[in-house]
């Protein structure tokens, strides 16, 4: 109800966030230390926090979310949390037994100034780090960046903190996959399987947070990336780094650190991003496509040729993240449907110069703002309405005051299930999101027919 007060009239704000189109650091951390096998994350900071970033994170994948944390009170607050931090490593260690423990700091530890490092140092000096067991950290204070940043500063510590090289290159390519689904993970480590290519994929939360349901319970499942492949990515022949925002960090710092030669792509969401992709890696691995991959490219572009009569010069908004809306917009684009308001929480005026570069031949005015909010996206769609909404749980409300069809897409997705088993890059994803939207705009086209107009076949 409170929505329908939202005033069509944008005034700028600058020291008020409404609604957020991003969520925080520690989150998007927290997500990616997952993606070890045998990694425990732990919450520098107090247990609020850490519930509120493992209950994110179960509400969205349907999955137990396991993590530890300082548990800061009153004392620790005043006079730090290395006290903490120590006596917590060593009960981690004792009675989890984990083989990593990845630390990311919160609001309350970064205003204190923790030095997580030298804690470290201190836990290793008093042998409360086995032998053969890791400690590593990034600093994600949640009053800057979203979780889109925190999940890139811990994959780079993966990087700062496990990747060698012994001077000899080998076959093998990294694929640094940005924030996506479990599902995306597979579908990638699936494509690369196909072309024939040994890839280390990092991190990889597949068979993580989509495991199967064995009725047994594991608290470290099969999945993630292993500590000798991390090591071995120092050695590897090139290194792939999708999306600018999630996967540029750790991709520039293993090339920095072992002159891994890095190639940056956008997510391979649609039809030509999936094109680069797959070329790159043909390219770096020197090998050909084979035709189970051009069989999925054909039928995805079949699809393209069949429905694009439903999808032309629709008018859509989008709020997301920074790298997927990048790639979601150039396939919107690509199947002549207009992305005409799209908002990301996360600031970065490249996100900006990028969408605008790939709309700049729609007809229509573009709204595009990195570091907004769903309150302006309710604006823009007030006073330009849209055909289709695409984002995450949150813009449901949006959706059905103004009565539009709505897809989710991004994260978190708290009220459906499916995201984390089924891949939306790739062919096969672009199939399946050419799907979900179009089925919603068929619905509506359903609901909104009279009755000679009702259709049994399209």
């Amino acid at each position: 109800m409170l929505l329908r007060h939202t005033p069509k009239e944008v005034r700028e704000r600058k020291a008020l966030t409404i609604n957020p189109a991003k969520t925080c650091q520690p989150i998007g951390a927290m997500y990616a230390a997952l993606g070890i096998h045998r990694c425990l994350p732990h919450s520098h900071g107090s247990q609020g926090c850490c519930a509120y970033h493992r209950s994110t994170l179960t509400r969205h994948y349907k999955e137990p979310v396991m993590a530890a944390t300082s548990s800061f009170t009153e004392g620790a607050s005043v006079f730090g949390g290395q006290a903490n931090l120590v006596q917590a490593i060593d009960n981690i260690f004792t009675i989890y037994e984990p083989d990593v423990i990845a630390v990311h700091t919160t609001c309350l530890s970064e205003t204190i100034g923790d030095d997580i490092p030298q804690i470290a140092r201190k836990a290793q000096a008093e042998g409360k780090i086995p032998e053969g067991k890791f400690v590593i950290h990034v600093n994600t204070p949640s009053y800057v960046g979203s979780h889109v940043t925190g999940f890139a500063g811990m994959t780079k510590a993966m990087v700062d903190y496990f990747a060698a090289s012994n001077g000899k290159r080998s076959e093998q390519i990294n694929i640094i996959p940005g924030y996506v689904e479990p599902s995306d993970m597979e579908e990638i480590k699936r494509i690369a399987a196909e072309l024939g290519i040994k890839a280390v994929v990092f991190p990889d939360t597949s068979n993580v947070l989509n495991r199967p349901q064995t009725g047994k319970y594991e608290m470290y499942p099969k999945g993630g990336v292993r500590i000798p492949e991390l090591v071995s990515t120092g050695d590897s022949k090139a290194t792939v780094a999708l999306g600018r925002m999630a996967s540029w960090p750790a991709a520039r710092a293993l090339d920095v650190k072992c002159n891994v030669r890095c190639e940056l792509l956008e997510l391979p969401i649609g039809l030509a991003a999936t094109d680069v992709f797959i070329n790159t890696l043909r390219t770096i691995a020197g090998v050909s496509v084979p035709d189970s991959i051009n069989l999925e490219r054909g039928r995805l572009l079949d699809i393209i040729t069949d429905m694009h009569q439903y999808f032309y010069q629709k008018k859509v908004g989008l709020v997301g993240d920074p790298d997927q809306l990048i790639s979601l917009c150039e396939f919107l684009v690509s199947v002549d449907m207009w992305p005409i308001h799209v908002v990301t929480g996360t600031s970065g005026k490249k996100f900006e110069s990028r969408i605008r570069e790939i709309t700049k031949n729609i007809p229509h005015e573009i709204n595009v703002r990195a570091g907004g909010d769903m309150f302006l996206f309710h604006q823009w769609v007030k006073n330009e309405p849209v055909n289709l909404m695409m984002g995450n749980s949150y813009l449901k409300y949006i959706a059905r005051d103004e009565d539009i069809p709505f897809v989710r897409f991004g994260f978190p997705i708290l009220d459906r299930v499916g995201h984390s088993y089924f891949p939306t890059v790739g062919y096969r994803g672009g199939m399946r999101l050419l799907e979900k939207i179009l089925d919603a705009l068929l619905d509506r086209q359903d609901r909104d027919a009279p009755e000679e107009s009702f259709e049994l076949v399209m």
